[in-house]
């Protein structure tokens, strides 16, 4: 426990979501037009693209604690069948998620993009707040084929700190500055 009461794992994952905040409105505030519209290493996007990837993955992390929450609650082969139905469709899926960054940030991009982050970020703490120590372990299967940080099994805690591992990941392809 910390001196706030918070289980250390908890308090953890509060300090990601604020270290990644800290960190998006810095690269957003200091990225020149031509940062944007340069290209990422090792992917077909530009850094703009790449910004609003980074923060959608915290708006996949909210979608994924309701899967949690409800899988972790149902029988084990319910998760199991769910991630395979999802993993026969990875590669329709890698398409839709370069072509969602594309269109995304077209849109989010700029202080509209740093809002979206802040309002997504503020709702991850005070969820996170909310859970209860049982439901943090609440667990459910995943379509590994996805993404290189989903594991077979992901507990409702490895969930969010997934966020923090895919923006981490993604933030070491930035050709920022």
């Amino acid at each position: 426990m910390t001196e706030n009461g918070q289980p250390a794992d908890r308090r953890s994952i509060h300090e990601e979501l604020e270290r990644a905040r800290i960190d998006l409105h810095h690269l957003v505030a200091s990225a020149t037009c031509g940062d944007l519209r340069r290209r990422t290493d090792g992917t077909r996007w530009t850094n703009q693209q790449m910004l609003w990837h980074m923060a959608f993955g915290y708006l996949i992390v909210a979608r994924l604690l309701r899967l949690v929450r409800l899988f972790g609650r149902l029988p084990e082969p319910f998760s199991r069948r769910f991630a395979a139905v999802l993993n026969a469709g990875t590669r329709p899926f890698h398409y839709i998620n370069y072509l969602g960054s594309v269109g995304g940030a077209l849109v989010f991009h700029g202080a509209r993009l740093t809002r979206q982050f802040d309002c997504t970020i503020d709702r991850l703490h005070r969820r996170l707040d909310a859970e209860s120590e049982a439901a943090l372990a609440w667990r459910m299967h995943f379509p590994v084929g996805w993404d290189p940080f989903f594991r077979d099994t992901m507990t409702l805690e490895e969930v969010y700190h997934y966020g923090t591992q895919h923006y981490d990941f993604h933030r070491s392809q930035l050709t920022l500055g």
